[in-house]
């Protein structure tokens, strides 16, 4: 429990900031995104994910996701 309050935090300071996200949807399918950290919730974050030729979409993971590493989320410190 404590390290997914960790993730929490970590994830906190890092709002508004760019990341590239890797989530496995099952079944050998795979997303693959740069976004945005939206926003952070005590049970879960969202990403507002970036799509070629569609408009952005939000999505939502759980700190347990990150855990089981179902989810990989890099955080970009310099945009360009």
């Amino acid at each position: 429990m404590a390290s997914m309050k960790l993730i929490r935090n970590e994830l906190e300071s890092q709002i508004g900031k760019q990341v590239y996200l890797k989530a496995d949807r099952g079944r050998k399918r795979f997303i693959t995104r740069k976004g945005t950290l939206d926003a952070v919730y005590p049970s879960l974050f969202v990403v507002d994910l970036e799509f070629d030729g569609s408009p952005n979409r939000k999505m939502t993971f759980t700190y347990s996701d990150i855990l089981t590493k179902t989810v990989q989320i890099m955080i970009v410190d310099d945009p360009a």
